[in-house]
């Protein structure tokens, strides 16, 4: 028998892992904590991105369905398996932690979370419930999407959830006026309806959401591109002006830059708002204008200032990522059997700007998503997955030489893997069992 990996987590880097490994005779386990293992493109990539989203869904498939690969869905690490459990235990020759990051940054705000669901939301909860609401078996909380929203943050996810907010509220408000327009049709720009209707935003009488952002707008990381010097720097900073002019012009939700949330404003047991300090930039610096706090009411406020991996019992973490004793290999630290890639090890040593272009190349495609929405989604899914070929790469020699389970270590894993899928009444069809899960898609639905 040759090597056997338990890999957590089939998205885009998970799916390259397995495949990379299948290619060379190693049998992996897929474990997924959700039904699909699509990960964030099915659950955070907004559902108007039809024709990415069925793209990136298919090479994940075509990965995936490989005679050395086995499906097993709705496990998750840390509830049905435990960590230290896993690799001392069970006979894995390695094990792969490819889990993405699910867990929203907190907003800095003490006791603010106690309001989670009480005039609080996250980005992921959000854009996970934006998503799926549409699907008739969808068995989750419902989010509300009131007018005058306050969204904190400032990168690419939070300009999504204020699109998805204006696109919700206006669609309502136009219903309204007797005008039913399809979901979908919002995503090319809320102003393209609107000037076909013959209307304006002001006649809907609505006062969007509005975006709050500690730096200045040129700050915003809205661009893949790392600049190197001071001519690059000044291109960079004017491509992170006109993404963000951009989504504002054609999505209509307000910005407000150098603004910091210091606290909370409560009534009956409910966030109603928050309370502001402004910032100015000083010396490379954002400092508080003394004297500047203010208070902004607001029916909801959703917080979108990061994603970060879950913290699962047994595996050591540094600051906010999972602890890599060796960077170049992506190993676990204390675990030499174990390695991490994709988010949840971002920030250390994950994603390099390994894109293997040059400065100009990648200038050039950053020229080009402030036109397509579309197209920087796509580069950012290609850098994760040229990203996890680089990683895949540097480990995988030590893989090839990890003693492979023995018979009665096989055999364990294998009535383990077959109570999972009875549990879960998987089949062992792998498109068989894609096919009987995949969501209702929206497009396909008459709204």
């Amino acid at each position: 028998m040759k090597q056997v990996v338990a890999l957590f987590g089939g998205a885009v880097s998970g799916a390259e892992a397995a495949a990379q490994l299948a290619e060379r005779g190693i049998r992996v386990i897929v474990f997924d904590q959700n039904k699909l293992p699509y990960g964030k493109i099915e659950d955070g990539l907004p559902k108007w991105h039809v024709k990415l989203r069925n793209q990136e869904e298919a090479k994940i498939d075509q990965k995936l369905d490989h005679p050395l690969i086995t499906f097993v869905p709705g496990v998750r690490l840390g509830r049905d398996l435990d960590f230290q459990d896993v690799v001392e235990n069970w006979g894995f020759s390695a094990v792969i932690l490819a889990i993405g990051a699910w867990r929203d940054r907190p907003l800095p705000i003490p006791g603010i979370d106690e309001y989670r669901g009480k005039g609080l939301y996250y980005q992921n909860n959000f854009i996970y419930w934006f998503n799926h609401f549409h699907e008739p078996d969808y068995a989750y909380p419902d989010c509300e999407h009131p007018d005058g929203t306050i969204v904190i943050g400032g990168g690419l996810a939070s300009i999504d959830v204020c699109k998805a907010l204006m696109m919700l509220n206006v669609q309502q408000r136009l219903k309204a006026l007797g005008h039913s327009i399809p979901l979908l049709d919002f995503h090319f720009g809320i102003d393209k309806v609107l000037n076909k209707l013959g209307l304006t935003f002001e006649a809907l009488d609505l006062k969007a959401c509005t975006l709050y952002y500690r730096r200045r707008i040129k700050d915003m990381p809205l661009s893949p591109v790392p600049p190197s010097d001071a001519t690059s720097l000044e291109k960079v900073e004017s491509i992170r002006e006109k993404i963000l002019e951009t989504a504002r012009s054609r999505f209509l939700f307000q910005v407000k830059p150098l603004h910091s949330p210091i606290d909370k404003i409560v009534s009956d047991d409910r966030l109603v708002g928050l309370k502001f300090v402004e910032n100015r930039w000083e010396n490379g610096a954002i400092t508080p204008v003394p004297d500047s706090e203010k208070e902004v009411k607001a029916p909801l406020v959703i917080a979108s200032i990061g994603s970060l991996p879950e913290s699962i019992p047994g595996i050591p973490m540094q600051y906010h990522v999972y602890d890599l004793g060796d960077e170049n290999c992506c190993r676990i630290k204390g675990y030499p059997h174990v390695f991490a890639i994709g988010n949840a090890v971002t920030g250390r040593g994950n994603i390099n700007e390994s894109l293997k272009h040059s400065q100009e190349v990648t200038l050039k495609i950053v020229d080009q998503l402030i036109e397509s929405d579309e197209k920087r989604f796509e580069d950012t899914l290609q850098r994760a997955e040229l990203s996890a070929k680089d990683k895949i790469s540097n480990f995988i020699e030590y893989i090839a030489e990890f003693p492979a389970p023995s018979e009665t270590q096989w055999r364990r894993i294998e009535k383990m893997v077959a109570d999972f899928h009875l549990k879960n009444a998987y089949t062992g069809s792998y498109q068989d069992w894609i096919a009987k899960n995949r969501p209702v898609r929206l497009e396909d639905m008459t709204e």
